[in-house]
């Protein structure tokens, strides 16, 4: 989780703010995204993000893209559920503080989820 953002920052435009594709590379890791993430890792040779497939008006998807974005979203599922489960802290919907102090807050409530998720 990145720190604040002024303003309404786009994701993809953070990530590339904070270089998720070269600490992703770095790490040796890879990333499953969204299609708002679509052009962020532009090396077709060592790509470490995988989007799914967009349709547009003109260009429907085959077969295999469909397949391919349903084997991605299944991935990313976890994750998904994840950012619900993190919509249930009440204390989000009130929370009136700065920036800084609501990132800490999130990651001590994302270290108290995981907590309550290995209880299970």
């Amino acid at each position: 989780m990145s720190g604040p953002r002024p303003g309404r920052t786009h994701d993809i435009t953070a990530a590339r703010h904070d270089h998720i594709v070269e600490h992703l590379k770095a790490a040796g890791l890879g990333a499953l995204a969204d299609l708002g993430f679509l052009g962020l890792d532009k090396d077709c040779n060592n790509q470490v993000v995988v989007t799914g497939y967009k349709a547009t008006r003109a260009r429907k998807l085959t077969t295999g893209q469909k397949t391919a974005n349903r084997i991605i979203a299944a991935g990313r599922a976890p994750v998904e559920h994840g950012f619900a489960h993190l919509k249930t802290w009440r204390i989000l919907t009130k929370l009136r503080t700065s920036p800084a102090r609501a990132t800490n807050l999130l990651r001590a409530l994302l270290v108290l989820t995981n907590l309550e998720l290995l209880d299970r």
